[in-house]
């Protein structure tokens, strides 16, 4: 019997997208920090991004559909929810929580040019 996915591949990116968004803001951020931090590290345009939120594709679809992977990604290191980014196998779950990594940077005061591997 096959395996399930795992549940965060079908989740819906548009329902986690906001919790991103509401994170940075109640640190100060801004939703176009969270867009600028999406778009570097999937090569979405803002106009790729917003179709992807429009219609409702889960992370699987997302990060399938992502123009290209910033070559910087592999610089994400650290931990989400006691688990080192650096150290996960799934390359899914591994870019999921890259994403993650990288919110929770923005929402900690981290400099732009910090999270963004410059």
């Amino acid at each position: 019997m096959a395996s399930a996915k795992p549940r965060i591949y079908t989740m819906i990116f548009a329902s986690v997208y906001p919790l991103y968004v509401r994170k940075a803001e109640r640190k100060g951020r801004t939703r176009e920090e969270v867009d600028e931090i999406i778009r570097w590290l999937t090569g979405y345009d803002e106009a790729g991004l917003r179709a992807c939120i429009d219609s409702g594709v889960d992370f699987e679809t997302f990060f399938a559909g992502a123009p290209r992977i910033n070559p910087n990604a592999s610089k994400i290191t650290g931990t989400v929810c006691g688990v080192r980014v650096e150290d996960i196998e799934d390359e899914l779950t591994q870019r999921i929580r890259w994403l993650d990594k990288l919110v929770d940077e923005l929402a900690r005061g981290k400099a732009m040019d910090k999270i963004l591997r410059g």
